[in-house]
């Protein structure tokens, strides 16, 4: 552990315009025969403050790399960096203090404690974070801030979810990692929540990685990933990227 840091503190941080730096990363489930390949040796490096989208087949490897990125899994095989610090050279009390100060995550489920008030579940995050943002702000954030007081019983889906992203972001991170944010969503509420996510990034400029099997959005990313078969099949820049608002599946 380096000098001075224990799990409530934030990481040092080293080269800004890179946030991830991956190279030849493996993840191998089980052993012999039986040994699911997940990733297969990904190469990738990610520009700090960017929306990127990642798109492929289930089974294509995207989650788990995120899971890899955000501190939650660890890679067979390979480097992976958060600015100049090795997650793969971590142990689990140096890689939850990275997950503390700076990873949010959005799932495809909400996760929401049904006893809790919208404001409630995002105070959630006061209990692991050093300097948490407001209830009320991040909830305002994303439309919410007159729903506040409403049980998750009480909202929509896509309240729920922007709920979620809330709690995600008022713990301030430098990452929020979405998988499958509208998975469970129809098309409008989806581009709903996705315009939550893009007003997020462009104001908070906190990196954004969203998995998604709708293709569509793409048209708001800074970058799209394309997953096939564990490895990194193309990587396309967006210099013009679409309103979300504008997507439709």
């Amino acid at each position: 552990m380096a000098p001075g840091l224990d799990e409530d503190a934030a990481l040092p941080v080293g080269d800004r315009d890179t946030i991830f730096h991956t190279r030849g990363v493996t993840k191998v489930y089980g052993e012999g025969p039986a040994a699911v390949h997940a990733l297969r040796g990904v190469d990738l490096e990610i520009p700090t403050g960017e929306l990127v989208v990642l798109l492929g087949p289930s089974g294509s490897g995207k989650s788990t790399l995120l899971n890899i990125l955000g501190g939650i899994d660890r890679a067979t095989d390979g480097d992976v960096m958060f600015r100049d610090q090795n997650l793969t050279a971590m142990n689990d009390r140096r890689l939850t203090a990275y997950r503390r100060a700076h990873v949010g995550f959005v799932f495809q489920f909400y996760n929401l404690m049904p006893s809790l008030t919208a404001r409630e579940n995002v105070e959630l995050v006061a209990e692991i974070s050093p300097a948490p943002m407001p209830a009320m702000e991040a909830l305002t954030l994303v439309d919410l801030g007159d729903r506040a007081e409403h049980f998750p019983s009480e909202l929509s889906g896509g309240e729920q979810q922007r709920v979620a992203i809330a709690r995600a972001i008022a713990k301030k991170p430098t990452v929020l990692f979405c998988d499958e944010p509208t998975g469970a969503l129809d098309s409008k509420t989806g581009v709903t929540v996705l315009t939550a996510l893009q007003k997020l990034n462009q104001e908070l400029g906190a990196t954004t990685l969203i998995i998604t099997h709708a293709a569509a959005t793409a048209a708001m990313a800074d970058r799209v990933i394309h997953f096939a078969d564990g490895n990194i099949r193309e990587i396309a820049v967006n210099h013009n990227p679409a309103s979300a608002s504008e997507i439709s599946w």
